[in-house]
């Protein structure tokens, strides 16, 4: 592909085939998405990538603790409840992906699913789990930079033939995912990322989230009109 086909192509997959994805092509994919800049060079990401059936138990974990109503234990800040134009976007990405599942908006039922698919990693084959070395915590240089790197990793799996999707649900019971990934203590989780094969019937995976134009998101200062 060619680098725009890419930009302009990816897109956010939810629903993936049960095929395994070959690791040569995982650690082929980490080592483009490992060129992104950081800070002074510094590269504070580490990354955990998960399979088979120790995956199986951090999605089992994840949906049992929400269900029975355990407080989230999101490691990297969640912030405020979103307010104004950022909550609008929120909502207007859930319509389309609810619409496009025929999810009512009294299906609660479904709505639930839809919120536990992202506890169980959207049920993915592969997840990588985004860290950054404890020693920088504090510094908002490392999450920026593992922003970077999030990025540059969902780009170059879709340059494969791969989809993917950053979320948070998957990290939002963060002792599940620490034991059953061996996450070493000297790493904070900031993300999660599913990743496999898109699933071309899946209703989601067709949309693409509405953005706001360049005018609305620059300000030029010293160019000549």
């Amino acid at each position: 592909m060619q680098f725009d086909d890419v930009i302009l192509g990816r897109r956010s997959i939810r629903g993936y085939k049960p095929d395994p994805v070959p690791r040569a092509l995982i650690e082929e994919i980490i080592g483009l998405a490992m060129r992104a800049p950081s800070s002074m060079n510094t590269q504070p990401w580490n990354f955990y990538i998960i399979s088979g059936e120790p995956l199986d138990r951090i999605r089992a974990g994840n949906t049992e603790r929400n269900l029975a109503g355990v407080p989230h234990s999101r490691e990297f800040r969640i912030g405020e409840a979103f307010t104004g134009q950022h909550r609008e976007r929120q909502i207007g990405v859930a319509k389309q992906l609810f619409g496009a599942m025929g999810i009512a908006r009294d299906d609660k039922e479904a709505r639930q699913d839809w919120v536990l698919r992202g506890f169980r990693q959207f049920d993915a084959p592969v997840c990588i789990i985004v860290t950054y070395d404890r020693v920088l915590h504090g510094s908002d240089d490392a999450p920026f930079d593992c922003g970077a790197v999030a990025t540059a990793l969902v780009n170059a799996a879709w340059s494969r033939g791969l989809g993917a999707v950053i979320n948070s649900q998957g990290i939002m019971q963060s002792p599940v995912v620490r034991e059953c990934a061996g996450i070493a203590e000297d790493q904070v989780i900031m993300k999660s990322i599913a990743l496999g094969w898109p699933d071309d019937s899946f209703p989601a995976n067709a949309v693409v989230s509405e953005r706001k134009s360049v005018a609305e998101a620059t300000v030029f200062v010293g160019f000549d009109d």
